[in-house]
């Protein structure tokens, strides 16, 4: 939660000391656009540290090849890319620190960010929490989850080789993350609610081109059946078919993603959940930025994230400089 502005000024004699934080960047969450923004902050000799709770790379990790980032002409699994970013990240000068942060807060032009174990005092924030996969919210999800229902193909897919699987979704997590397990098993159903793929066009046409899959528009999933794990499910075509089951050994579930905005709960958010920013990737509360896939943005694309993360850690350096009296001037270049 962000508080309201308290005094936090030292007061010596008729002189008046601002305390004096120990980082000057603080990033919340170590996806692509969070490592970005703690690569510019360090490069620009900002004490930075960053807060991830998982592995730095985020989401980026459970890609099995980025085909798409400039610069890499052949695939590259998200893990190797994560760990290059990191890497480079580390190179420049940036801690990395494995942690939950619960609280994030300001106090005059110093804000603190808590974890379980310390806490953390910094003239700048750029929040970089992304988003998780959304559930259906059916019967059977719940009760199945690790027991044939996943969110993850590269993580889970192998354990269904050879198998019959169910993949729900139609954006570009689905068709990339079908044709995947179409590499691991012949045997795979992808179902969408609408009557076209949400996807980029490049990335459903080729899974309307793959042999291994086949593609169900207009079905939705109703339930997840079975005994210990998952056995069958029942799907229901929108367009006023009959409801019917069929037995799947998997159920894959990419049904979009929830941004996660706990830590700023009164920050202004769009009507899906996402935190409203200028371009500038500045939040109404001053100091705190928000990059990635928890900020409102038209494409959400890791190249679009580093960029936006290369943005924040600028715009936080100017901020810095205005604070201590030293104005920044200049648009900067890489």
């Amino acid at each position: 939660m962000i508080h309201p502005p308290i005094c936090a000024t030292l007061v010596n004699g008729d002189m008046e000391k601002k305390a004096q934080p120990e980082w000057d960047l603080i990033v919340v969450g170590g996806g692509p656009a969070g490592l970005s923004a703690a690569q510019y902050g360090s490069r620009a000799n900002l004490r930075t540290l960053v807060i991830e709770e998982l592995a730095p790379g985020g989401t980026v990790l459970l890609i099995s090849g980025m085909e798409n980032y400039p610069g890499f002409p052949r695939a590259i699994n998200g893990y190797e890319f994560s760990e290059l970013m990191r890497q480079q990240t580390e190179q420049f000068g940036a801690i990395i620190k494995t942690a939950t942060a619960t609280f994030i807060g300001k106090t005059q032009d110093v804000f603190t960010v808590e974890t379980p174990d310390e806490s953390f005092k910094s003239w700048t924030v750029v929040l970089s929490t992304g988003a998780r996969h959304r559930h259906l919210g059916i019967p059977g999800e719940e009760e199945f989850s690790g027991r044939g229902v996943s969110y993850c193909a590269t993580c889970d897919g192998p354990f269904f080789k050879n198998k019959k699987i169910l993949v729900v979704g139609g954006g570009d997590a689905a068709c990339d993350e079908a044709a995947y397990l179409a590499n691991l098993s012949d045997k795979i159903t992808l179902i969408h609610r609408r009557d076209r793929f949400r996807a980029q066009k490049s990335l459903a046409e080729r899974v309307l081109k793959n042999p291994n899959i086949e593609v169900r528009l207009n079905h939705i999933l109703e339930e997840i059946i079975g005994e210990g794990k998952v056995r069958e499910v029942r799907l229901k075509p929108t367009d006023g078919g009959e409801a019917y089951r069929e037995d799947f050994d998997g159920v894959f579930i990419f049904a979009g993603a929830v941004p996660q905005t706990a830590l700023t709960p009164n920050l202004e958010k769009d009507e899906a959940g996402y935190i409203i920013t200028n371009q500038n990737m500045e939040t109404a509360q001053p100091g705190l930025y928000t990059v990635g896939d928890v900020r409102s943005s038209p494409f959400r694309q890791v190249v679009v994230a580093c960029g936006e993360g290369a943005i924040a850690a600028h715009m936080a350096t100017a901020y810095i400089d205005a604070i201590k009296g030293e104005p920044y001037e200049g648009a900067g270049r890489a």
